[in-house]
């Protein structure tokens, strides 16, 4: 028999972020390091388990409807399946857990498994962890200190064994890199096709509007309201996340007011 790993990445980079800053930050600030991030989950998976690992599974919402380089980088990764949810209009992740419920049932349903390893801290995956168990599937809920504190404590509690990463564990997957100048933050927008994103919204801009907002940028920074709400909706889309912290809004305004600048 052999054991499955299933990684709800929003989990992993929002609790990560907060292991490793003290806050939530967003993930264009964050570089993932996909070989050790296998390794640590192989890792887990032996010490819980002691049993050959049948593929991780790992959990995402896709952003305007297509994969990250950085999920399409996993799902090209050895022992990955990805399962890709959606990021609706309010940046919040949808379908991800009904994914997670749906691999775990049917897994331990077809005896594919005889353990799990979950990496995730919702409360409605715990469904999940009951079926799975009902056909004698041991599931081991992974959490990220302090997990007390960042996973349900009911699902915490259906689970046959619970254990944590540590910050130094994470580290060796998961590295931060501050916007120190406004230049990092223009390449991190860039890097992460952020400026794509914003580009319909630069494009759809009247000629006589674009002419004000350019004059205006000349001096000030200061985004219109009705234009600075479009674009906090593309930023929540984008991040996958309801409420953008000061960073990511601090990128979303100066690449705006650049590609402005550029037309």
């Amino acid at each position: 028999m052999r054991a499955a790993v299933f990684v709800d990445a929003g989990y992993l980079f929002a609790q990560g972020s907060v292991l490793l800053t003290g806050s939530r930050q967003g993930r264009e600030l964050f570089t993932l390091d996909i070989p050790s991030v296998i390794k640590s989950l192989q890792d887990v998976t032996t010490a819980k388990t002691g049993l050959p690992l049948l593929r991780i599974y790992w959990y995402d919402g896709m952003r305007l409807g297509r994969p990250t380089p950085e999920q399409s980088t996993l799902a090209d990764s050895n022992d990955i399946k990805i399962r890709l949810g959606q990021i609706n209009s309010a940046g919040e992740q949808k379908g991800v857990d009904a994914l997670i419920i749906t691999d775990l049932a049917q897994l331990a349903r077809n005896h594919a498994i005889r353990d799990a390893v979950l990496l995730s801290g919702d409360e409605d995956v715990r469904v999940g962890v009951m079926l799975a168990q009902e056909f004698g599937v041991r599931v081991h809920l992974l959490g990220i200190q302090p997990a007390r504190s960042n996973q349900s404590r009911s699902l915490a509690q259906e689970a046959d064994t619970t254990t944590e990463w540590d910050k130094a564990t994470v580290c060796t997957f998961l590295s931060y890199s501050p916007p120190s100048t406004p230049c990092v933050a223009i390449s991190a927008a860039a890097a992460t096709g952020l400026d794509a994103q914003i580009e319909p919204l630069v494009a759809a801009l009247a000629p006589n509007v674009l002419a004000e907002l350019k004059v205006a940028f000349a001096s000030s920074d200061q985004i219109p309201h009705e234009y600075d709400r479009s674009l906090l909706q593309v930023g929540r889309q984008h991040y996958g996340q309801p409420t953008l912290t000061a960073s990511e809004r601090e990128v979303l305004r100066k690449a705006f007011v650049r590609l402005v600048g550029n037309k």
